[in-house]
């Protein structure tokens, strides 16, 4: 186990090594200039070549990439040139809204797909059933924004249940029945998607299971149905949900982007935009490196959770 670990840590650098590659890339590709946003359209050309040569956009890329490495290696993500705070404070920081955001809707979504999935499979064809798949032909089709916006005029504009953005209220909050309320649209927008995903793939699943001998005859014995649909079935068929379960943590990473500049959630993904549009490259850089590094943990998490799932699984 130890040794398998160790391969997949090493396993981690090409694959960081790659995000950080294309992320310089395409930021450094792409048309927009950082010392024009920092100074100004009244700034003189002169004023914008001697920020330049401040910044190191003046020398060639691959100069300036083994440069950003070179810091990175040492845990320095750098400097933002918007906020002029280290970049690794400030993503750690935002992160943790991040975390808040998609761990809720992670818990979410898999409750909620794994609950209609197991009663869609109980009850084949039954009118559970089909609204389940109508459901999840809608929650999968929906893009997340256009969801977000829509929830967010429902609750928020028309019935005024729920605030419409934000992680706190600006008077009198705090607290966390005020982190709740706030919570709960950004969360079910993100997990839309996701919860239908792992409802299908359970209802498949399940129905594979229950279709075994070993189901039967737990049945024959006369075990409780509820204890047999959970004990007997659904713990034989957790590696395929526990795979796409880790594969949607991921997706949730991305789609906080999108989730998070909808309802102005303070977390990393937000973040991010503000600095593609500021052309802020170190911290768009490190948030991506930040966001590329705990997906691929979580796959890590996913495989060693295999073997507590399947005794006959083995990492040597």
């Amino acid at each position: 186990m130890r040794a398998y670990i160790a391969r997949r840590v090493l396993l981690l650098v090409p694959v960081l090594l790659g995000v950080s590659i294309v992320v310089f890339m395409v930021l450094h590709l792409s048309p927009g200039d950082p010392a024009e946003i920092m100074l100004g359209s009244q700034a003189t050309q002169e004023d914008l070549a001697r920020l330049r040569r401040e910044l190191g956009l003046t020398e060639p890329l691959h100069v300036q990439y083994l440069r950003w490495m070179g810091h990175v290696l040492r845990g320095d993500l750098g400097r933002s040139l918007w906020m002029k705070r280290p970049v690794l404070d400030e993503v750690l920081h935002r992160f943790q809204a991040t975390l808040v955001l998609t761990g809720s809707s992670l818990l979410l979504s898999t409750l909620g797909g794994l609950a209609l999935g197991i009663a869609s499979a109980v009850r084949p064809h039954s009118l559970l059933d089909r609204l389940s798949a109508v459901t999840s032909l809608f929650g999968a089709s929906m893009p997340v924004f256009w969801l977000g916006i829509v929830l967010m005029v429902v609750f928020s504009l028309w019935l005024g249940w729920l605030p419409a953005s934000g992680m706190w209220a600006p008077y009198g909050g705090g607290d966390l029945r005020d982190l709740a309320t706030h919570l709960v649209l950004p969360a079910v927008t993100l997990a839309a998607a996701s919860m239908t995903i792992i409802a299908r793939l359970t209802r498949s699943t399940m129905l594979d299971v229950l279709g075994q001998d070993y189901i039967r005859t737990a049945r024959a014995k006369g075990l409780i149905e509820g204890r047999v649909v959970v004990r007997h079935g659904l713990k034989n068929a957790l590696i395929p949900i526990v795979t796409v379960v880790g594969v949607q943590a991921g997706y949730l990473l991305g789609g906080a982007v999108l989730t998070e500049t909808v309802f102005a959630w303070p977390g990393v993904g937000l973040l991010m935009v503000q600095g593609i549009l500021a052309r802020d490259f170190p911290l768009v850089q490190g948030c991506v490196l930040v966001i590329a590094l705990t997906f691929v943990l979580i796959n890590l998490a996913v495989d060693l959770l295999y073997v507590y799932l399947d005794p006959r699984i083995h990492y040597e």
